[in-house]
């Protein structure tokens, strides 16, 4: 993956360093979520509640974000929301979006590679 680095744009290296920033276990906001996490699990109903919530709120992303796939608008960002929701409580979804994530920086590199030929070519 150097090289899909090395060929960024100053745009994407930030967004990239933004990423990994939020992606961080010592950041403020997680820690305070882990916090919320570990009282919940002391609380079985109250988990049960905030499971089937997750569920129910990542499952109405996904879906209402394919919906919206082939309309303009943001589709596969609601589709990528749903699936983080649904990764906060389920390994198969969290292993999905891990999964889709690293498709996508392999279509970005060659993406990249693509248009550099097309570029030499003219």
């Amino acid at each position: 993956m150097s090289t899909a680095s090395s060929s960024a744009g100053p745009l994407e290296r930030a967004i990239r360093s933004d990423i990994a920033v939020a992606e961080s276990p010592s950041g403020p906001l997680r820690r305070l979520l882990w916090r919320c996490r570990r009282w919940l699990v002391g609380h079985r109903r109250l988990e049960l509640a905030y499971r089937v919530g997750v569920a129910v709120g990542g499952t109405v992303l996904v879906l209402g974000g394919l919906v919206l796939v082939p309309l303009p608008g943001p589709g596969w960002l609601v589709v990528f929301t749903g699936l983080a929701l649904l990764g906060t409580e389920f390994a198969w979804a969290h292993r999905v979006t891990a999964w889709l994530k690293r498709r996508l920086a392999q279509f970005w590199t060659w993406w990249r590679a693509r248009r550099e030929l097309r570029r030499a070519a003219r």
